[in-house]
């Protein structure tokens, strides 16, 4: 398994470097919030360790802006133990909290019941930015706020999420969420995904779901100059 170590002291990095990778683990280290921040968005890992109290970017920034893009699960570090700050990070979107000093062996433990997590939730959770769609649950949020959305929304929301960065044309679309034959004079496609966009994209300063024209339509995280 993969693991991402953003913490600044070199002690503390040395020791859990060591110690899990004689426990099998394989081992990134990001010595500051930017470099951490990188790390996170551009490789995968099964869990990721991040230290509050970072140079360049402090723990909470990581966090937030990682929960805009992944939802790899992050137990976060602190010297402080304070309720206001176990909180706030998990209320930014932490799975597990430890304060320092911690016990080897109970990291471990907690960093083995999150990958088992994960690997459960994998076929069932899917993430595309800060849109979660839980299709066991058969719900779905965005920023932490959960959508309103109709039983056929959900389908034509879950579909899309299943195919993310993929381009489906209204006839693929169709056949996977009405199941009938294209009939290219209707407009329900059009109709269904104004309605799914409303309340997917309205309330939202970001836009995942996209028109290609010509083509069809694809839900994906886009930069802010490519969607100028």
């Amino acid at each position: 398994m993969k693991l991402l170590i953003v913490e600044d002291e070199h002690k503390v990095v040395d020791y859990l470097r060591s110690g899990l990778t004689e426990q099998g683990w394989v081992v990134d280290v990001a010595l500051d919030g930017e470099e951490g921040m990188h790390l996170a968005t551009e490789f995968d890992y099964d869990v990721i360790v991040l230290d509050v109290m970072l140079p360049k970017r402090d723990g909470f920034s990581v966090l937030k802006a990682l929960r805009m893009r992944k939802s790899t699960p992050v137990i976060m570090l602190t010297a402080r133990d304070h309720v206001n700050d176990r909180v706030r990070g998990l209320r930014e979107g932490a799975d597990d909290y430890l304060t320092k000093p911690f016990s080897f062996l109970e990291l471990v433990e907690r960093l083995h019941a999150l990958a088992r997590r994960t690997r459960s939730q994998e076929s069932t959770l899917i993430s595309v930015g800060d849109l979660f769609v839980d299709l066991i649950g058969r719900r779905a949020t965005r920023d932490g706020v959960r959508l309103d959305l109709t039983a056929k929304e959900f389908q034509l929301l879950s579909v899309l999420a299943r195919r993310q960065g993929d381009i489906l044309s209204k006839t693929a679309i169709t056949e996977l969420v009405w199941d009938v034959n294209f009939d290219s004079h209707t407009n329900v496609v059009e109709t269904a995904i104004k309605r799914l966009r409303a309340k997917l994209d309205g309330p939202f300063p970001s836009k995942l779901l996209h028109t290609v024209r010509g083509m069809g339509y694809v839900l994906e995280v886009r930069d802010e100059a490519e969607t100028s």
